[in-house]
């Protein structure tokens, strides 16, 4: 086939197929892209990462503009692996969406009652979320069982990434131990508790064992702050990144309204910048 009849081929083809058949130009061994064909799964790793926390930041930032384009980098990365991997014949992109499609239709009885993308659910299925997300942990079970694998006696979940963020990583941990029965009752304790380990921080802050202490009894505060954040059914990730982005703003438009006013952000009191402060707010 020219290279004519190519491209006419490839543009006929779905945007998918398109996106494939891209990054296999960009590997390919000859007339490939020399930044690309120097990578490999662990080189790659970084960005996949970095191209989550953006998608994530869209989301916090209701930049749905940005989301488009972010959730487009991030489906990059996932053809970039699969790429990598069928070079090594370990499995192609076909075999990713294959493995989800079955993976999803299988954990979605509710939805999929005879185990067929093509079945229909009935709408008077009486089935409630916490049913579902019970039943979702009961076939992950079966799944390990299926492979062998030896079931966990624990109730905390098992291969949270390294990379999860710490308050994400709390979150899970809380929501586990909460399925047995570990949880306060209302809202009440879990302000109680954030009062006393607010006061644990004040109690260390000077004491003998120093900073070791002081980082421990705010590691435990802020792991009751996810508590309340779970308890009033807030993810406290995406809570901070938005709190992130809102005092990174605040703070920029403080800066430039002190230069519009010909002053020094740098030179002036706290006084005064608190009141830049609340004329931003």
């Amino acid at each position: 086939m020219s290279n004519i009849d190519e491209m006419i081929s490839v543009n006929d083809k779905s945007s998918m197929d398109q996106l494939l058949y891209m990054m296999a130009r960009l590997r390919d061994p000859e007339t490939g892209c020399p930044w690309d064909l120097k990578q490999d799964f662990s080189t790659i790793a970084p960005y996949t990462l970095e191209e989550t926390c953006e998608v994530l930041e869209a989301i916090a930032n209701s930049d749905m503009d940005n989301l488009r384009e972010e959730l487009g980098d991030l489906l990059f990365q996932v053809v970039f692996h699969a790429q990598m991997a069928q070079e090594k014949d370990l499995f192609g992109f076909e075999e990713v969406v294959d493995g989800i499609l079955e993976k999803m239709v299988r954990r979605h009885p509710h939805v999929f009652p005879d185990g067929t993308l093509g079945s229909v659910r009935d709408k008077n299925d009486p089935t409630t979320s916490d049913q579902i997300i019970d039943n979702w942990q009961a076939i992950k079970q079966k799944e390990k069982q299926s492979k062998g694998q030896k079931l966990s006696v624990s109730a905390m979940p098992e291969k949270l990434p390294d990379a999860l963020p710490s308050l994400s990583r709390a979150y899970k941990l809380q929501k586990a131990a909460a399925k047995t029965g570990f949880d306060w009752p209302d809202l009440k304790p879990v302000i109680d508790k954030i009062r006393e380990e607010t006061q644990e921080v004040l109690d260390a802050v000077g004491d003998k064992e120093g900073q070791q202490r002081v980082a421990e009894e705010i590691g435990d505060l802020l792991f009751s702050c996810v508590n309340l954040a779970r308890h009033l059914k807030v993810d406290p990730d995406m809570a901070m990144r938005q709190a992130n982005n809102k005092f990174e703003n605040r703070f920029r438009s403080m800066e430039h309204r002190a230069q519009d006013d010909g002053r020094n952000f740098q030179q002036l009191t706290l006084d005064e910048m608190e009141a830049y402060w609340q004329q931003i707010k």
